[in-house]
């Protein structure tokens, strides 16, 4: 008769070779929303890629070559500078290092206005980390060195063009991308806030106030987006400042954008209220605060990340729109909107098309955070494979 080997067979078992969970305990939630994750290979990329965003935009007076708000007449509307390397030697050794070409003027007969070309002839040397005028990064670390820009000082560095007073379109854009993306940030916590605990009262207590609520947010949805904000925007007062404008406008985007987080959180509640281990919790004497926060919020906290991550795009796309229609974000403040409104003339499309850099940004950064969002949705997929 065959006898079985229990000893190997517990030790098999105990240390198994694939890696997987064992008998003796379960992968987290964190640890499987991850695996899953990994394998949206389209999602990883653009994790990195909003990673990258927001370390430009953390960063921004440290990669960004020149202060947003510095102006140069002689390079009004100066096309793109292309960063091109060569080999020189120096102490009898061969090095390379990357250049840009400088500028020559001629007159357009027929338009007779100054036009830009690239003079081939001249070269201005790049290099990094160097010398530039004294700024505070985070405003509290004085600091005197850019991450890159000319080594000659006072040489042109137009690396995608500038406007028409002569700024440097790429500091202005890296600059941008702090403003819009912290809104974009901003607004959805505070939506966040607002969808978690309006929709889960709603769904939790029902009866009066979940009809209240119910008809609050339908009342709200059914009004027309754009005119709505075009509205709201237009009713701030004229004599605020660029920082109360930004804050106004965090505020309002915030407050119309709660309302579909809010209806995900609400059925939620209504499926999870009647459970076993909410009716465990409340029979243990635990309060209602208790209940919501330690046990059902927790449940679906994967859905409520990746709902929060694919509605940044909205208030990001929503802040462009209102500033570029010139009711949103007003100079001095720089952002994606703001930027876009220098391409509201005919001369732009046709000369200066490098203006319309900050449109390109914003596609790139929305689908960045689309195909995130996606894919936190799909590995936070309790049914996924």
């Amino acid at each position: 008769m065959a006898t079985i080997d229990t000893q190997n067979l517990t030790k098999s078992v105990a240390q198994p070779k694939t890696g997987k969970p064992t008998l003796s305990g379960r992968e987290s939630q964190f640890a499987m929303t991850w695996r899953r994750f990994k394998q949206h290979q389209l999602a990883l990329v653009s994790l990195w890629i909003v990673v990258a965003f927001y370390i430009v935009a953390l960063l921004a007076e440290f990669f960004a070559p020149f202060d947003p708000g510095d102006y140069n007449p002689r390079y009004t509307y100066a096309p793109p500078q292309g960063i091109e390397f060569v080999f020189v030697e120096e102490d009898g050794s061969w090095t390379w290092g990357p250049y840009v070409n400088g500028y020559k003027t001629e007159i357009d007969p027929q338009a007779m206005r100054r036009v830009f070309t690239i003079d081939e002839d001249v070269r201005h040397p790049l290099g990094l980390f160097v010398q530039s005028e004294p700024y505070m990064l985070f405003g509290v670390i004085p600091m005197a060195h850019k991450l890159f820009g000319t080594i000659e000082p006072r040489a042109p560095l137009y690396i995608i063009g500038a406007d028409r007073l002569g700024r440097d379109q790429l500091s202005r854009l890296i600059h941008g991308t702090r403003i819009s993306l912290s809104i974009g940030l901003v607004g959805v916590v505070l939506s966040l806030i607002f969808g978690v605990i309006i929709g889960g009262f709603s769904g939790y207590y029902g009866g009066w106030f979940d009809s209240a609520v119910q008809r609050t947010i339908e009342f709200i949805r059914s009004l027309p987006t754009i005119p709505l904000w075009l509205g709201l925007a237009a009713a701030l007062p004229q004599d605020w400042s660029a920082l109360q404008n930004y804050f106004a406008i965090t505020v309002i985007l915030s407050l119309l954008g709660w309302t579909e987080l809010a209806r995900v959180v609400r059925g939620r509640f209504l499926a999870l209220r009647t459970e076993d281990f909410v009716t465990a919790a409340q029979l243990d004497g635990a309060s209602d605060y208790r209940v919501i926060v330690r046990h059902m919020v927790p449940s679906f906290m994967s859905h409520i990340i990746a709902a929060t991550t694919l509605a940044i795009p909205g208030m990001i796309l929503a802040e462009t729109a209102l500033s570029f229609l010139g009711l949103g974000l007003q100079a001095p403040i720089v952002s994606w909107g703001t930027l876009l409104q220098e391409a509201q003339n005919i001369r732009t499309l046709a000369s200066a098309p490098w203006l319309l850099a900050p449109g390109v940004v914003v596609v790139v950064a929305i689908l960045a955070m689309n195909f995130l969002g996606d894919g936190l949705r799909d590995a936070a997929d309790p049914y996924g494979k």
